[in-house]
This record gives C-alpha cells, sequence and structure tokens, in this order.
C-alpha cells in the first residue's frame, strides 16, 4: 500500500477478529512509531504492549471509550520518557507523532486499529498507570488498540477549502 493511500484510506477499527497478531508485525508497527519525527531527535517514546487478557479487561473500568480492548488482541500504550525529554510539551506531540506513524502502518499491513486518548486525561492516566506499575518519570499519552478487522469502514470526504488561508487569516 502506498503512503498517500494508506493516509486516506486509514480509519479508526473497533471491532477485530480473534486472529493473534505475528510478532515481526508488531516490530514492524513499532519501528514505523520508533522512525516519527521528534523535538531534538530525542525520541523519548516508551511502548507497553498489553497482550494479557485481564489487563485488557480492566482498562475500560477507568477509560470510557475503551471497550473495544475486551475483544481487541492487543494494545499498545504509548509513553513519554522524562528523563530523555524534559519538556512535557514536546514529549506529548512526539508521542502523538510515533502513534499516528502506528496508526499508518498498522492499517498498511492490514491491521484494524483505533487511538485512545490517555494525556491528559488524570483518571486515565493514574488507571495506567497502576495498571502498569508505571515509574515516575513516564507519562502515559495514548493507546492504540490493535488486531485484525472485523469491520469495514469508508472513508468520508473530509477536504474542506474553505479552511486553506493563504499568508494570512
Amino acid at each position: 500500500m502506498e503512503a498517500y493511500e494508506a493516509i486516506i484510506t486509514r480509519r479508526s477499527i473497533r471491532r477485530y477478529t480473534t486472529q493473534d497478531i505475528d510478532n515481526e508485525i508488531i516490530k514492524k508497527i513499532l519501528r514505523a512509531g520508533m522512525l516519527a519525527p521528534s523535538a531534538h531527535n530525542r525520541c523519548p517514546w516508551q511502548f507497553i504492549l498489553i497482550t494479557e487478557r485481564e489487563k485488557l479487561l480492566t482498562i475500560p473500568r477507568f477509560h470510557p471509550y475503551s471497550e473495544m480492548l475486551k475483544h481487541a488482541p492487543m494494545a499498545i500504550v504509548i509513553s513519554g520518557d522524562k528523563r530523555i525529554e524534559k519538556s512535557v510539551e514536546y514529549l506529548i506531540q512526539d508521542c502523538s507523532a510515533a502513534t499516528e506513524n502506528m496508526l499508518l502502518a498498522s492499517h498498511a499491513l492490514g491491521l484494524g486499529a483505533v487511538w485512545l486518548a490517555v494525556y491528559p486525561r488524570q483518571e486515565r492516566m493514574q488507571g495506567i498507570i497502576d495498571l502498569l506499575k508505571l515509574p515516575g518519570f513516564i507519562i502515559p499519552v495514548s493507546m492504540i488498540a490493535l488486531g485484525y478487522p472485523a469491520e469495514e469502514k469508508t472513508q468520508p470526504e473530509r477536504f474542506d477549502p474553505d479552511r486553506m488561508h493563504y499568508n494570512q487569516w
């Protein structure tokens, strides 16, 4: 799949088959995340892969938009490491870029995925911190539910020339 096609056809997928995801595919997705741009090229991300069913079933108790995790084969938590990037503002942007790269790679590799926001919602952040026993220097930023899609969605047209501004408002 070409890059532009992946961008314009990617959709948030919330229903998955029970098929396991091969470790080589997971590595490719993580590699795509690690190739994201980052401020000062610090690459402050850390990735936590969740495959334990009990953990996946626990997350919807504190994250109201994560019901799909009850049936997803796995999730990946994208977190920022404050030891690497002290500026939380940059760390959030860097982890967001990594998240988008991983969503696009997942789609291009035939998987379905959805971005679940964690930061800045304190109850979601604390839930992830407690569940995954994250150290104090790690900020959970986002999470991706991942699996083979059990639904198909078309991309609505979102291009809006009224939102384009040249040289000034």
